[in-house]
């Protein structure tokens, strides 16, 4: 008497890599991702991330801050890179100053509430 399924099958080993070359899928890459966070009360905290390198982040923070009108900051992140956060929600703001400067709209991701 022989049992049949005391065998060691893997169904997923003949399949390979399916996805192959689409190793990119769901990554958030080329995108400049514009988010609030809450923190207490009323207050908020608008992000940038993923700003293309030709940008300098230290020019752009400070036009921001001169022209919203509001306080902002530089940091490093190490998944990220550089992140400008600014007081307040400035997620439209942020996103029409960017598309006025010549960064198309398709790049630009705006995420919140």
């Amino acid at each position: 008497m022989s049992v049949q399924n005391l065998q060691t099958f893997d169904p997923f080993a003949d399949e390979g890599d399916v996805l192959g070359s689409t190793k990119d899928v769901g990554s958030q890459q080329n995108y400049i991702h514009i988010r609030i966070q809450q923190r207490n009360g009323r207050k908020t905290l608008t992000t940038l991330q993923g700003l293309p390198k030709e940008y300098d982040a230290k020019k752009l923070l400070k036009a921001f801050k001169k022209e919203f009108a509001c306080n902002g900051t530089l940091v490093e992140d190490e998944e990220m890179g550089q992140v400008i956060q600014l007081q307040g929600d400035q997620r439209l703001k942020i996103s029409n100053f960017l598309t006025e400067e010549g960064i198309p709209k398709t790049t630009i991701k705006v995420h919140g509430f």
